[in-house]
């Protein structure tokens, strides 16, 4: 899922907040984000002292229908799903129905990873906290991007077979498949789906009627947005993300009129209902969900001098300008979203965006908490705009440097490797097969069981191609290497992504294919 990322730089703007914005404030903050990071269309929320004193949507759900957003239209939340696969878990913690240092295997016998004592000793509590040993996005190609056809009981079986890159319990790598495997615990325990236990026992109760734990089961899909993202340098609506597999880890779409309820639970400490009458979970799992859990290093204090980072049990934890922060954000296709609260200004902010560029959240989020922290002298938009422009200016030319090899060498008609040697079926161990396959004169990848990974191979040097993805709304080409046998042929394949900003859930770089056919 999307990774974002910010360069944090200093500088003197016009906007300078010295107390609490008021909406007015937010509407031209919101107005500006989209602008600057060309966002359609964004949904904030401000929830301060119990009530909500901001909801507001701006823009367009799609700009095929240029329908308005509002308070109630519905976004994919993405990783901000997590935690409700956590507080999930911790209801049953609170029925007795199991404990957060219970065995995974007690629940899921075929439950497998990569090392016979990591696989015995995994907890629920691992399961939540990014702490597995395995890489970064590890597997994520299984529902990433939106078209494949694993089932829950592919992820996990498919989970033996990736490798660990730091040993258990030792570093932080985010992972989404672990997620999944939580909320098959929450059904095998409770007797009913992830989706169904979510929305009976979470949604319903808290009056988030509108919402649904994926996009397949909304009651009512009339006003939700479309994705978007750019494409040949131009955004526009892309195929709707709806997550087949994934819920647990991202599938949960809702509205900043739902969420509110949400962050209000939480900053009551499980309490919801008239007079907090009602206790949706404990102030024990409560105070478990916002513990430190799992280490993440902080080399540089940023903008708020943030000394210590972590994360708890489906939210990050961290120190800024010494306030306690509990947030997440989220990504899928076309769509970026943040949740923060900070418990001890009893504040929540909620942005919803339908383009896949973190910069409107963050500008958003951050020039709010400004005011509350009496921060003056911040322009966030210009900020992070000119973080990003930066990051996308030095991505655009690693690719541009990497397209003209590739033009000049097709040019020269120098490949060195023949394409009757290198075509033919070869298969990852989790993934499954590609083919190779030479199709009218186009040297063509394509995947068996994600059908979006398929493009043309174009020549680069050695035995390395790249992959131009049919699918231009995916920034994710990437370099296809091919090792040979004694005689020439073809015998497996690695991939990497080209450009540093390709998101981590196309984790090609954990694929290791061998030739079948």
């Amino acid at each position: 899922m999307k990774k974002i990322i910010f360069i944090f730089l200093f500088s003197s703007f016009r906007f300078l907040p010295a107390q609490p914005l008021s909406s007015h404030q937010i509407d031209d903050l919101a107005a500006r984000s989209m602008k600057a990071f060309n966002v359609p269309g964004i949904a904030v929320a401000v929830i301060k002292d119990g009530k909500v004193i901001h909801a507001k949507g701006y823009g367009v759900r799609s700009l095929n229908t240029l329908q308005k957003v509002d308070e109630h239209t519905l976004f994919g939340i993405a990783s901000n799903s997590k935690a409700f696969t956590a507080a999930a878990l911790g209801m049953l913690v609170d029925e007795g129905k199991l404990k957060w240092d219970d065995k995974v295997r007690d629940y899921i016998p075929e439950f497998k990873l990569y090392s016979p004592f990591v696989t015995e000793e995994f907890t629920i509590r691992d399961l939540l906290t990014h702490r597995s040993g395995l890489g970064l996005g590890a597997g994520d190609l299984m529902f990433f991007p939106d078209s494949s056809d694993f089932t829950i009981k592919d992820v996990i079986y498919n989970l033996r077979f990736l490798k660990a890159v730091s040993s258990f319990r030792s570093k932080y790598d985010y992972d989404n498949n672990l997620y999944i495997i939580a909320g098959e615990v929450v059904a095998r325990v409770s007797g009913k789906s992830w989706d169904e236990f979510v929305e009976q026992h979470i949604m319903a109760p808290l009056g988030m009627k509108n919402s649904a734990a994926s996009f397949d089961r909304l009651k009512d899909p009339s006003n939700v947005i479309d994705g978007h993202a750019p494409v040949n340098g131009k955004v526009q609506v892309i195929a709707r993300s709806t997550i087949k597999v994934g819920h647990a880890a991202g599938g949960i779409n809702s509205s900043i009129a739902d969420l509110s309820k949400w962050v209000l639970l939480h900053l009551n400490h499980g309490k919801y209902g008239d007079n907090l009458s009602k206790k949706l979970f404990s102030e024990n799992v409560h105070e478990e969900m916002w513990t430190p859990q799992t280490i993440i290093p902080v080399r540089n204090p940023g903008p708020y001098n943030t000394h210590f980072a972590s994360y708890g049990l489906g939210f990050g934890l961290a120190d800024v300008k010494g306030y306690k922060q509990v947030s997440h954000t989220g990504g899928l296709e076309g769509m970026v979203t943040q949740i923060t609260m900070l418990p001890e200004l009893n504040l929540g902010i909620i942005v919803l965006t339908n383009q896949q560029e973190g910069g409107a959240f963050a500008s958003i989020t951050n020039q709010i908490k400004d005011g509350y922290f009496s921060i003056t002298g911040t322009d966030r938009v210009a900020e992070y705009s000119a973080g990003r422009n930066k990051s996308l200016a030095y991505a655009k030319h690693l690719t541009d440097s990497i397209w003209n090899e590739i033009e000049t060498e097709k040019k020269k008609g120098n490949s060195k490797l023949e394409w009757d040697k290198i075509t033919g079926t070869y298969t990852d161990s989790w993934l499954g097969e590609v083919t190779i396959a030479n199709k009218n004169g186009r040297l063509w990848f394509d995947s068996k069981r994600s059908p979006k990974l398929t493009g043309e191979l174009f020549y680069f040097r050695g035995n390395t191609f790249v992959v131009k993805w049919k699918d231009r709304s995916m920034d994710a080409d990437a370099f296809v290497t091919f090792s040979l046998d004694e005689s020439g042929k073809g015998a497996g394949i690695t991939m990497k992504a080209i450009s540093p900003l390709t998101d981590f859930s196309y984790d090609f770089h954990d694929l290791n294919f061998h030739r079948t056919q």
